[in-house]
């Protein structure tokens, strides 16, 4: 089997991360759209959030990430000890994370479940897709906050069970109302509806690796 070779080259991000809240075990930040969580595999494709945050924050490490063209809210830990406090609340689903979204067209129910499984999707370097047979379990709750006209469209607030990787767009896909601006799962019209991917991480709930403290984290949707 050939290797798989990634030839995406991101243009610069010219939007700085956002510092939103900093102690001495981690930080709160507001990720820009069009900007890796981690340096890519193409070396052309070097600048990141980690990049740029272990400049000022030399211990910085990712607990979690968010997709190229997703903004919004990411927490960074400053220590081993705390990443691997934080990356334990992620793996057993204690996190809670809210999205929003603009899907394109009217979404029927004003609330749902999507449950479609998620596996590699080998035709397309770096597609997945729903199979039943081989994906890992996937689970989106969603309610529609807004029906938008001309064109049509569904402002949406997504709770994801699980953080398969692009499971809001798939799952978005799979119900038929693709994210606007989406480049993988999207058709040449939704693509084209937005100039960027209209999905933001909006909310994080974890408990504070040292306090033990309840934190709910808000960083306001741009769109």
């Amino acid at each position: 089997m050939n290797e798989i070779v990634d030839t995406f080259v991101a243009p610069p991000c010219l939007e700085d991360i956002e510092l939103l809240l900093e102690d001495k075990s981690l930080l709160l930040i507001s990720k820009p759209s069009k900007l890796f969580s981690l340096s890519g595999r193409n070396p052309l494709n070097k600048d990141s959030v980690h990049y740029r945050l272990v400049k000022d924050f030399p211990t910085a490490t990712l607990a979690h990430r968010l997709d190229f063209g997703t903004s919004g809210i990411m927490v960074v830990a400053l220590d081993k000890q705390v990443n691997g406090h934080l990356t334990k609340q992620f793996q057993q689903r204690t996190v809670v994370k809210t999205y929003k979204a603009v899907l394109h067209d009217h979404v029927n129910e004003d609330h749902g479940v999507i449950d479609f499984p998620i596996a590699k999707d080998n035709s397309i370097f770096p597609r997945l897709k729903v199979c039943l047979t081989s994906g890992k379990p996937a689970r989106t709750h969603y309610h529609v906050e807004e029906r938008l006209d001309s064109p049509p469209r569904s402002v949406v607030c997504f709770k994801p069970e699980t953080g398969r990787t692009h499971q809001l767009r798939i799952h978005s896909q799979a119900i038929g109302h693709p994210i606007l601006g989406c480049d993988l799962y999207g058709d040449d019209h939704s693509h084209a509806l937005a100039d960027r991917l209209m999905l933001h991480a909006e909310s994080l709930d974890f408990v504070h690796p040292l306090s033990g403290e309840s934190i709910h984290a808000v960083c306001p949707c741009p769109f």
